[in-house]
């Protein structure tokens, strides 16, 4: 493990006790109102509505300019809650954190929307919480059975287990204090340069953001609802 990397695992419990609300009630929260939809944000079924219309119907060219879409939205927020100081990171990193993880919520449940998933049902919920951990800890994860399933078998399990809500919520939340203690370090390494954490969180936030879209179009293969 490098230095960045050791900072990161030193810095993870102090950041989880100086934003106490980055909880497994917060990642649940922002799944919510990123199916409903909140402030210009409208509901994500309504907003990839939108889109399906504009590409005349065509669900592929919809599921691209969606992530496409959601990677700009990203690349904008992480670029002005990552500019300033150490001083105001303090406050920054959580509101970036809270920001990603809203957006990406937000893709995941688009693509699933248009994929034809019904975004009420709680194992498709559970399904896009998954997908924001990425494929390669989503693998791990199923290899050392700390997860029930991959993104589309916990979508399309025969019953909805509630245990498994609980522990797919707590696995989000540790992947998101893992990403402010990353945030961190880059403040702290870059601090003299106020740009530099701009250009830092907008390319971040774009990349992991295109890498969740990405794999939710992989994952959430086509279905119909009944």
């Amino acid at each position: 493990m490098g230095i960045a990397g050791e900072l990161a695992k030193s810095l993870g419990p102090r950041l989880a006790k100086s934003a106490p609300d980055l909880s497994t009630s917060f990642v649940h929260t922002a799944l919510r109102r990123a199916i409903d939809g909140v402030g210009p944000l409208p509901a994500a079924s309504v907003g990839a509505d939108k889109i399906l219309a504009k590409e005349n119907g065509d669900v592929k060219r919809a599921v691209h300019e969606v992530i496409e879409d959601h990677v700009r939205y990203a690349a904008g927020q992480g670029f002005a809650t990552n500019i300033g100081g150490l001083v105001t990171a303090a406050f920054a990193i959580p509101a970036n954190i809270a920001g990603l993880a809203l957006l990406q919520c937000r893709l995941v449940a688009s693509i699933a929307h248009l994929r034809g998933y019904d975004l009420a049902d709680q194992r498709v919920r559970n399904a896009i919480l998954t997908c924001l951990l990425g494929e390669d800890d989503v693998t791990r994860l199923v290899k050392k059975r700390k997860l029930p399933s991959t993104p589309m078998g916990i979508a399309t399990a025969p019953t909805h287990d509630p245990h498994s809500d609980t522990i797919i919520a707590a696995e989000v939340t540790s992947a998101l204090l893992s990403k402010m203690a990353g945030k961190r370090v880059a403040t702290m390494v870059g601090r003299r340069i106020p740009l530099v954490g701009g250009v830092f969180g907008a390319s971040s936030d774009a990349y992991t953001t295109w890498q969740i879209g990405r794999y939710a179009d992989r994952e959430l293969r086509p279905r119909k609802l009944r």
